[in-house]
């Protein structure tokens, strides 16, 4: 079942162009100067239930924007959406009975109450009678943990633990789809594994859908298991996570500790790093063999360590980054001439 769909969805914003000297300050005051930023260009997506989707794509890509769209928060210029059979733009007070959303930079919490008092006005907010609400909240206090700091307020908890209210918080109302907005940025490595978990456990006993925006690597690899890729307000990559993980395959790390000083230049193939007894290479597979490579870096001396790693994935998604650019460079030169 389809629960998100959108074709052709579109986001312009009209932006002042800020003038340059006195004369121009003076005639931007009767006649302004504008400019149009396509924040969002015609994506085209589909998600189905329970689907763990990460929206990728650096800053500025539009993915805070199209999450806005499919939340009703912001209405499309163009080109339509459809979440849970809805129109965002239309039907949001009826969308939001079915769906949740972190925004990792904006709490949901009121400040200097406790989650316990937030958790009640939001279950008024929802309509949520007090019997379904009490054993709601404490379903929830008892997943996520939260009943040592449920009557702290807010502004006295840590960050990780403000983030674990904030995802119970989102989910009282038991909603369908979860939209995650950067939901682990500050946290400390231990937060964010105990927030990967919870939303693994979401997936796997509740069902519900997710779509996350991260730039955090390790949100992506452990918890979603499809990504696409927005450059420029427009789909680049569609692809199963395990699709993406393959492009690394053609590209090995391979990290090599002799016994003593050795010569770590290779025909063909430069060292990344190096010191007089170790070295780190980039390996392309279609150019080189990599039984031929550990080859020859035996040959140079006795090996004490020797690691082969994949392609980092932020490596990946960042080069798709960079090809796209220079594509649109390329466009845009030819555009000129």
């Amino acid at each position: 079942m389809t629960v998100i769909e959108t074709r052709g969805l579109s986001r312009t914003f009209e932006s002042r162009v800020r003038p340059r000297g006195f004369a121009a300050s003076l005639k931007s005051i009767v006649k302004p100067e504008k400019r149009i930023v396509n924040a969002v260009r015609g994506i085209d997506l589909e998600v189905e239930a329970g689907e763990v989707l990460a929206f990728l794509g650096p800053n500025g890509a539009g993915k805070s924007t199209t999450i806005k769209m499919l939340t009703g928060i912001l209405h499309p210029s163009g080109g339509t959406a459809r979440v849970l059979g809805l129109d965002p733009a239309r039907d949001r007070m009826k969308l939001a009975m079915g769906i949740g959303t972190v925004f990792g930079q904006k709490s949901q919490l009121w400040y200097h109450l406790p989650a316990s008092d937030s958790f009640r006005l939001l279950g008024a907010v929802y309509e949520i009678d007090d019997a379904t609400l009490a054993r709601r909240t404490g379903e929830l206090v008892e997943r996520f943990a939260l009943a040592p700091y449920l009557e702290t307020p807010i502004r006295k908890l840590s960050l990780g633990e403000r983030v674990r209210c904030e995802i119970a918080a989102s989910l009282l109302h038991k909603p369908r789809i979860l939209f995650l907005d950067e939901p682990t940025i500050g946290l400390d490595v231990v937060a964010k594994r105990e927030v990967r978990v919870l939303l693994d456990e979401l997936r796997r006993e509740d069902g519900v859908t997710i779509f996350l925006t991260s730039h955090d690597i390790g949100d992506i690899e452990k918890v979603c298991k499809r990504a696409i890729i927005i450059h420029h307000g427009t789909v680049v990559v569609d692809e199963s996570m395990k699709e993406l993980k393959h492009r690394a395959l053609k590209r090995k790390r391979v990290g090599v500790k002799w016994a003593g000083p050795a010569d770590s230049s290779l025909p063909g193939l430069e060292p990344l790093k190096h010191t007089e007894d170790a070295a780190k290479y980039e390996v392309d597979t279609t150019k080189h063999r990599l039984e031929d490579v550990i080859k020859v870096l035996a040959d140079r001396g006795e090996i004490v360590d020797l690691t082969v790693e994949d392609e980092p994935l932020e490596d990946i998604i960042a080069a798709i980054f960079a090809s796209r650019s220079e594509e649109e460079a390329h466009v845009a030169a030819g555009a000129r001439a």
